[in-house]
Order: structure tokens, then C-alpha cells, then sequence
């Protein structure tokens, strides 16, 4: 009898530990799965009673999302999201509502926001809760946003498309992140809100608004002439080329039996004659470069490209079908030559500086610009600073991380030394800063046959000996503008915007 009352008593305890075990799962660990399947309409309301974790800008005091409550109709508190700075890094933090779900960080981060991810103190915390019958609270995110700087550069773009990216080059944090036009995520929940924003004018026709696209990370433009950094690479490390090696530039270059033209915001003939690789550079002549592209051949190009980061898709603290991979595209498709056989439908000629089917993110190119000036090693980009806790500790911290070595140390010096020339006395001059030595890039890149309109581009990093901030600026469909005039000035102001504090806020 003893013995079978030994066994009825361990079944009870087997199936009492089993009890326990899947509700800690399905309370703590679990939840995160949940509340990421969108079709889960329970799930989705339950979330609203969870006090979620407030979004902060990099100084850890302006607020970017917070919550409101209301009560409702069962006298149940219920929290919403609001957004206290409106549009004030919008495309990156997001939104979450009741009838659009999430988008931004708001998603990406959704377990840390609502406290459903797996770190311990953040299970024991929910638990806790959940056993004394009290509002879950959700952990808070620290971005690493400088809110001054995001808001000079919205300001920047507004009324024109376009994006700025600025990196700390040491670290891979995210100093600023601007898209425009960019919206209000408070209007997303409002009454023919979503359709409202969806609406908004376009300050560069025929381009639609599209303003909840964060062209930073999804926009794919031409990259022109910025491009000429990674064939510079590319023919550096190969030592097919040095600095001093010379060329002799008739003001085109003959592919296909075709003239490829200089471009025409050359701050001087559109001929050069006889002129090295650096003076090639600094006053960006595309027929040398058409030239070089056509010794490298196309796939040494896309090889150099994939070791900067192109073809992949950079890593972020947002959603993934939010960022894109840069690359050749065919019929808005990604397009590998390397993989398809497909070199006879690449120009080398015209990729060597950025035409063709080349196009890339914002993003993309501000890693470029970020590698060459942290001497050849590209960091991991980052948007989040730190977790807190409900009670203000930091239950997580985020830590640099090298990405990728995309080239030499030697190569990057190179590099660096002919961003300088382009700046101090190239088609760059109107990033200089008095007292400071600004390393850049312009790009103006073809947009139709037309030829007079363009997607004006800078990359650039400073100071340049000594980089803090790097960073790239892109501005879309400019009748006649090149990148020296339209987007060199924007990113000298906001570099201008980190130079004085960044000692400070970055030691």
C-alpha cells in the first residue's frame, strides 16, 4: 500500500513540477515569441496593460516614446504610446499603436520594451509582478541618439528627401540618424492619421514622399563619386596602383566604344591632362577612374565592395525588412555577378565611380566613411546605449564590436590623405572647418538621362587625424546640384555640432 501511494505521490509531484515549469515559460520566456506574432489579437490588447519601457535620447533625459494612461470601459488601466519630440527621430525609434502594430525600435526591441526578454533580473522582476498582482513594467532604452544633433540635421533636410548618418568611427554608435520627410508618430493612431502621413506632399517630385521609408537605412541611391573610395581601395591594396602613380586625362574615357565624360562639377577643366592618383581623386576626374575600373576589372571592384560591407545587410537595432543591403541592382532586385555569371551585364568603367547598377544606403556609405577613418576597421553600428530596469539600474550595456577589417592600415592612410586633398583644395571645400582638418568625399550622381538632375552626396570624417565623428549625407533629385554644393555644407554643420563636445561625450 506504501508503495503504491509512493508512486501516486511522485507522478503528482513530476506533473506539479511540469505545471510550474511550462507557466514560468510560457509567463517569461515565451512571451517575447508571443507578443511578436501579430496575428495574436489577445496577446496584442494584453500588452497594453504592461507599463512599457520609456525610449531615451543619448543624454538619458529627452524622451522619445513614453505612455499614456486610460481606463477602460471595465475600469481596466491601460497604457498607449506617445511621443513626446513628435518627429524627432521618428523613422528610428518607430511607432507602436493598437491598429498598425510596431515599427523602428518599437519592434526591433519589443521583449526589453514590454519585459518579456530572457535577461534574469528582467524574469525575476516579471514574476514578482505577475505574483502580486501589480503592472508588469517594461525595461527602458537608452539610444544613442544625440538629440541636438538629430534635430540640426532634420532641420537640415527638411524640405528636401534625403538622409544623414553620422557614426562615432571609434565605437560604431549612432550619433544621428535623419530621413526626410520624416512624420509624427503620434498622428499614426489618430482618425485617417496613417492615411494622412502616408499622403504627405513630396519636396522632390516625380520621388513619392514616402515618409515612414527610413531612407538612412532602406533608401538605395546612387552613390556616384563616393564610390571612388572603395576602387581606390581596391587598386591600393592590389598594388596595381600607388598615390604618385599618374594618368593623363583627355576629359573622357572610351568604353564599348562609348565616351565616358567627366563630370561637370570639377572645380577646374573638364580635361586634366597628365595628373596622379591623388589629384585624380581630389578633383574627382571619372575618366581616370573609368579607366582604373577597367584595369581592376568589375569583380575585383565587387570584391573590395563586399569587404567594406556591401551585399550584406548592416546590422542594426531595427527590424530587418527596415535596412537594406547595398549593391548592383537589376530590376529592383539585388544582382550578383559574382554568383550569376552575369559580368557581361556590369560596366567596370561606370561602376568605378558609382553609376551603372551600383546603388547603396546612406548607411552603407557612412560605414565606408567610418572604416577608412578608424584605419581600416569598420565597428558594428549601434543605436542603444543601455537597458535600465523598471528602477532605473543598467541591466544591459552595449559594448563595441569590430564588424569587419575591410582593408590595411596603410590603404586607409592613403585613402584618408586624398579625403583631406579633397576637402582643402578639391570639389569638397565647403566642408572646411577653421581650425580643423576635415576629411571628405563629394558625389553627384546621375539620376536620369537627363543630365541635370542628380542625387548630391558627401561621406566624410573629422578630424581627421584623429576621427570622432564620420558620417555621409545624401540629397535627392537636385536640378544642376553636385554634392560639393548641396551636400557638403549639411555635413559640415553637423559635424560642426559634435567636434566641440565629442572630446566630452566620447572619451
Amino acid at each position: 500500500m506504501n508503495r503504491r501511494i509512493s508512486k501516486v505521490a511522485l507522478v503528482a509531484l513530476i506533473l506539479l513540477a511540469s505545471l510550474i515549469v511550462a507557466t514560468t515559460y510560457w509567463q517569461t520566456w515565451a512571451t517575447g515569441g508571443l507578443a511578436a506574432r501579430e496575428d495574436n489579437e489577445i496577446q496584442r490588447v494584453a500588452q497594453f496593460t504592461i507599463d512599457r519601457g520609456k525610449i531615451f535620447a543619448a543624454n538619458g533625459k529627452t524622451i522619445l516614446a513614453t505612455n499614456v494612461k486610460r481606463k477602460s470601459k471595465d475600469g481596466q488601466t491601460l497604457y498607449f504610446r506617445t511621443y513626446p519630440g513628435h518627429d524627432l527621430a521618428s523613422n528610428v525609434v518607430g511607432y507602436s499603436t493598437q491598429s498598425r502594430s510596431r515599427t523602428g525600435i518599437e519592434r526591433q526591441e519589443n521583449s526589453y520594451l514590454t519585459g518579456s526578454n530572457a535577461d534574469l533580473g528582467t524574469i525575476l522582476d516579471t514574476v514578482g509582478d505577475r505574483l502580486k498582482g501589480t503592472t508588469i513594467k517594461g525595461n527602458s532604452l537608452v539610444l544613442t541618439i544625440r538629440p541636438g544633433v538629430q534635430w540640426l540635421a532634420q532641420k537640415l533636410l527638411r524640405g528636401k528627401c534625403g538622409a544623414a548618418v553620422l557614426l562615432d568611427p571609434r565605437t560604431g554608435a549612432v550619433d544621428a540618424m535623419a530621413s526626410s520627410p520624416g512624420y509624427d508618430p503620434n498622428l499614426i493612431e489618430q482618425p485617417d492619421g496613417y492615411a494622412k502621413v502616408q499622403a504627405t506632399k513630396s519636396p522632390c517630385p516625380p520621388e513619392p514622399a514616402a515618409p515612414l521609408l527610413n531612407r538612412a537605412t532602406q533608401g538605395l541611391f546612387p552613390p556616384g563619386s563616393t564610390f571612388k573610395t572603395i576602387t581606390a581601395a581596391a587598386a591600393l591594396d592590389d598594388h596595381v596602383y600607388k598615390p604618385d602613380s599618374t594618368f593623363y586625362d583627355p576629359g573622357y574615357c572610351t568604353e564599348y566604344g562609348k565616351q565616358v565624360k567627366n563630370a561637370l562639377d570639377q572645380n577646374g577643366p573638364e580635361a586634366y591632362g597628365t595628373v596622379n592618383f591623388v589629384e585624380a581623386y581630389q578633383h574627382s576626374i571619372n575618366a581616370v577612374f573609368c579607366k582604373i575600373g577597367m584595369a581592376l576589372g568589375a569583380k575585383r571592384v565587387l570584391e573590395e565592395a563586399k569587404k567594406f560591407g556591401f551585399y550584406s545587410v548592416p546590422p542594426l537595432e531595427t527590424p530587418s525588412d527596415a535596412r537594406s543591403a547595398s549593391g548592383l541592382y537589376e530590376n529592383g532586385k539585388l544582382f550578383d555577378p559574382t554568383t550569376s555569371k552575369g559580368f557581361s551585364r556590369v560596366d567596370p568603367g561606370r561602376l568605378a565611380f558609382g553609376q551603372d547598377k551600383m546603388l547603396a544606403t546612406p548607411l552603407q556609405m557612412a560605414l565606408v566613411a567610418s572604416t577608412i577613418a578608424n584605419g581600416g576597421i569598420q565597428m558594428r553600428p549601434t543605436l542603444i546605449q543601455k537597458v535600465l530596469s523598471p528602477g532605473g539600474s543598467v541591466i544591459k550595456r552595449l559594448h563595441p564590436h569590430v564588424l569587419r577589417v575591410a582593408t590595411s592600415r596603410s590603404t586607409a592612410g592613403a585613402i584618408k590623405n586624398m579625403m583631406v586633398e579633397v576637402v582643402q583644395a578639391g570639389t569638397g571645400t565647403q566642408a572646411q572647418i577653421p581650425g580643423v582638418v576635415v576629411a571628405g568625399k563629394t558625389g553627384t550622381a546621375e539620376t536620369c538621362s537627363c543630365n541635370t538632375v542628380y542625387d548630391a552626396w558627401f561621406i566624410f570624417f573629422a578630424p581627421a587625424d584623429h576621427p570622432v565623428v564620420a558620417g555621409a549625407v545624401v540629397v535627392e533629385n537636385q536640378n544642376n546640384g553636385f554634392g560639393g554644393a548641396i551636400a557638403a555644407p549639411i555635413a559640415k554643420q553637423l559635424m560642426q555640432a559634435i567636434l566641440p563636445t565629442a572630446s566630452k561625450a566620447n572619451p
